[in-house]
């Protein structure tokens, strides 16, 4: 095998695929990368037996062969080359050398035989949606994930396809999001699961603002598949972007029943000046006193926090608001994800009374509920 590749292409491909391999494993193989050269591109792989990534990069392809190497010291060859033509040449004997101006590396690979495959699957369930899009979902419940191994239930991203629906939801039990998207075409038959969390960072990751992603779903597996239309200029990127991954097994809960049907009190708020006034108020909070009072009354919202050993914090800002005097104590870091992750300028804030859990919800279906803190 041998091939020219530019030096920032060939950086950009390894980094997409590189972040799955793992420090420690009892299979060598699985360190490294499977390099395979076809007729105008290198496709790059990688694969830890629970989720696998594969894309190509364009090149100019010499020999058409195949070879796996160390992908973490690969990148790091590779990123500290002198000049961007960059040449790979692969012996019979699963050498690689790599020269680029005054440099010169040789590294052993492994057998390619040894590699696992990826899995593959009939699309006979799936939707196609816009990367962008669902890029703007994940990252709206992601934060809200366990991170609890005796909850595994709860380590993931719930995905549910029902008629033209997508709903993302993420959950540890003290708050859960849930986000909903209309698709353009109804789904011909409806499915969910559980994506791990590992994989669901991954895939936020990879997603960029071009182009549509096929999701595909066969009972254990999901892929997300990426086609390019066109060359991607500035990455050498061509072909597609696959990622394949094993599902939580289990039944997730009804977050249906979590959601409150109906609350007594609702409040119009500016996103990005709740955001901000709860950051301030965070910063005198402890670990033994992580909480901030939200005080209800007059047409005002003030925001108290305090800490014996840092000190106190006051916010205030005017609501339209007619109802009884309430105060509410939240988590703040409860209230500051799901305030820093949506997009929408405006967000509304509900609530019934001081035991009940509070809502946050945007105009794009969004909901997150937070439950309250018990007031000192």
């Amino acid at each position: 095998m041998k091939f020219k590749i530019n030096r920032d292409h060939f950086v950009n491909g390894l980094q997409k695929v590189q972040n799955i391999v793992g420090s420690r494993t009892s299979m060598p193989i699985l360190n490294t990368v499977l390099i395979k050269a076809e007729s105008d591109h290198i496709s790059l792989t990688t694969f830890n037996l629970d989720v696998g990534i594969s894309c190509q990069i364009q090149a100019s392809i010499q020999e058409m062969g195949m070879i796996t190497l160390p992908v973490r010291k690969l990148v790091s060859i590779v990123k500290s080359l002198p000049s961007l033509e960059v040449e790979v040449d692969v012996s019979a004997s699963n050498q690689a050398k790599i020269a680029s101006g005054g440099s010169f590396f040789r590294i052993m690979g492994m057998n390619q035989e040894e590699f696992p495959p990826l899995p593959s699957f009939p699309d006979k369930q799936g939707l196609t949606i816009p990367q962008d899009t669902l890029l703007k979902m994940i990252k709206s419940v992601s934060y809200a994930q366990s991170v609890d191994e005796n909850r595994y239930i709860l380590n993931g991203i719930y995905f549910l396809a029902h008629e033209n629906e997508l709903t993302l939801v993420a959950t540890d039990g003290r708050r859960l999001s849930v986000i909903t998207q209309d698709l353009p075409e109804k789904i011909t038959e409806s499915f969910s699961f559980i994506l791990p969390a590992k994989t669901a960072n991954e895939l936020e990751r990879l997603l960029s603002q071009e182009e549509q992603i096929r999701i595909s779903f066969n009972g254990r597996q999901v892929a997300f598949h990426v086609s390019y239309a066109k060359n991607q200029e500035s990455s050498g990127q061509i072909g597609s972007l696959y990622l394949v991954s094993k599902i939580v097994e289990g039944n997730y809960p009804n977050y249906q029943q979590v959601i409150p049907k109906m609350t007594a009190h609702r409040i119009k708020l500016d996103r990005e000046l709740l955001l901000e006034s709860i950051s301030r108020a965070a910063i005198v909070t402890s670990e033994k006193n992580n909480s901030v009072k939200i005080k209800i009354a007059n047409n005002r919202l003030e925001i108290f926090s305090s800490s014996p050993d840092l000190g106190e914090s006051h916010e205030s800002m005017a609501i339209a608001h007619e109802g009884p005097h309430v105060e509410l104590a939240f988590n703040p870091q409860f209230l500051i994800d799901p305030l820093r992750a949506v997009v929408k300028d405006e967000i509304f804030f509900e609530f019934t009374d001081e035991l009940s859990p509070g809502l946050l919800k945007t105009m794009d279906k969004f909901q997150c509920v937070i439950m309250p803190l018990r007031l000192g």
